[in-house]
């Protein structure tokens, strides 16, 4: 059986269907909203086993992890949009002034248009539909695009979305660049990509041809501070289930590098062992509770980080390598060089360097010298710490005692800063982030006045003013004819 290729002219064909639906007004109700996302729930409830052991296939993941930070934080976007869908398309009202008076003013979420949702293979389910969610929720007709590199759950998407949704507003395109390609060329009224920050610099420079809006998640190199004054076991447990227990490392919220004193590096490598014991065996290579690397590409660049001169006999646990399985034991290395490859690079892997310094300041000074990430973590039971840390470092998110748990609170905003990305969303945020917020003004034919037409005169400039100022007391001035 031989697989339709998708060309130049089908790229075309579909933005020109999806337009029309869009222009016909069939994505704007809220019934059609409510429907398309009552579909995104069946296919939560009713499929799971089969998202469950797509993952499997893709990245090895254990099934709580695909259950999980997949199809339950998914069923929890669901969920909450349906419950707050009326609230957040009604029109929010807005204060009006003298200048405009009678008049009132109201911002309406207005749906963009026909949108391009790229997503990334390490959550392929997760990344793929909670971008999807927030474009139906805001009336949109939208397109995905997949991950090539996860290609089970791109198939199983494309084969579910076909069957449950509308096909005249809501499509999935498989492929890779040359799909990927024929897309970008279309004129798109926003594109969310999630991705690595060198293709998003593709997506970026595609939309600009069009003037195209993006929402760029990426990543970076997310730093972990660890202050002496802390738990250090739940510390420790915190930061393996933030690294190994979210698909082993290959998370763009996972911790990429630890930040500590010289006099605390010790207790918290020690800590770390017994913990990783806890979790994994002697032999953590033979772990079900752990995915693999998602390919022989990304094997072989984790192994090259690792066999780095003078980063080889910086290991203090694990190492350990298998190509054939795609498998790397988790590894912890000390005081790796800052020129080295590992801390020029997201990692996104099962390595985690820690850097020792001499005091903590010296850990701001770190991370400030780095592009902003798209997390920073901190762990202390020190509150003045905390506040500083949550006031001067600059990430896209802040967790203080725990690792990536923002992600799964919809009242806080996602989304990177600088280098790790534009643009935000989950809960309303996704809501808005496929939004127009139209500025609309309702003004009356009564009270007509000529102070603002032709021929002007000083009296008329004097009342302008105050009333533009909102100054009562002098519009009271000019009307009475007082100085």
């Amino acid at each position: 059986m031989t697989t339709k290729v998708f060309g130049a002219a089908d790229a075309t064909n579909l933005m020109t269907e999806l337009r029309r639906s869009f222009d016909s007004g069939v994505t704007r109700g809220y019934e059609w909203r409510v429907s398309q996302l009552k579909k995104l729930l069946i296919i939560c409830d009713n499929h799971e086993p089969e998202i469950v052991s797509a993952l499997h296939d893709d990245l090895g993941k254990p099934e709580l992890e695909s259950s999980v930070y997949e199809v339950a934080l998914l069923r929890n976007s669901i969920k909450l949009a349906l419950s707050q869908l009326k609230y957040w398309m009604a029109p929010d009202k807005a204060k009006t002034s003298l200048t405009t008076f009678p008049a009132s003013a109201e911002i309406i979420s207005d749906p963009l248009g026909v949108v391009l949702v790229i997503s990334a293979w390490n959550y392929p389910f997760l990344l793929s539909l909670d971008p999807v969610i927030g474009a139906i929720s805001a009336g949109n007709a939208v397109v995905l695009k997949p991950s090539e590199l996860a290609p089970a759950s791109s198939s199983l998407l494309a084969k579910l979305m076909e069957q449950y949704l509308d096909p005249s507003a809501v499509r999935v395109v498989e492929g890779a660049v040359t799909e990927t390609t024929l897309l970008l060329e279309q004129k798109w009224e926003k594109i969310f990509y999630t991705g690595s920050s060198r293709i998003g610099r593709i997506i970026m420079a595609a939309a600009a041809k069009h003037l195209t809006p993006v929402v760029l998640e990426l990543g970076g190199k997310s730093p972990v501070l660890v202050d002496s004054n802390t738990n250090l076991k739940v510390t420790a447990r915190r930061i393996i289930a933030g690294k190994w227990g979210c698909n082993n490392g290959q998370a763009c919220i996972s911790p990429d590098y630890i930040l500590t004193t010289k006099d605390y590096a010790p207790k918290l490598i020690d800590a770390m062992k017994n913990e990783l014991e806890a979790f994994y065996g002697k032999n953590p290579m033979e772990s079900k509770d752990m995915s693999r690397i998602v390919n022989s590409n990304h094997f072989d660049r984790l192994s090259k980080m690792l066999e780095e001169k003078e980063v080889s006999d910086k290991i203090v646990l694990g190492g350990q390598k298998d190509r054939e399985n795609l498998k790397i034991a988790p590894t912890i290395l000390l005081d790796v060089p800052l020129d080295s490859l590992m801390m020029s690079e997201e990692i996104f892997g099962p390595l985690l360097p820690i850097l020792t310094v001499n005091n903590l300041e010296e850990s701001f000074d770190v991370i400030r010298s780095r592009p902003k990430p798209l997390a920073a973590y901190l762990f202390t039971q020190n509150e003045k710490l905390k506040e500083r840390f949550a006031n001067t470092v600059s990430a896209g998110g802040i967790v203080v005692n725990d690792i990536a748990v923002h992600l799964a609170l919809p009242t806080l905003p996602f989304g990177g800063v600088g280098e790790s990305g534009m643009g935000s969303y989950h809960g309303k945020f996704s809501f808005d982030a496929f939004s127009h917020k139209k500025a609309v003004l309702y003004k009356s034919f009564l009270g007509d006045s000529t102070v603002r037409y032709a021929p002007y005169s000083r009296g008329k400039l004097r009342l302008l003013k105050a009333l533009v100022n909102s100054n009562l007391l002098e519009v009271f001035k000019v009307l009475f004819g007082f100085k």
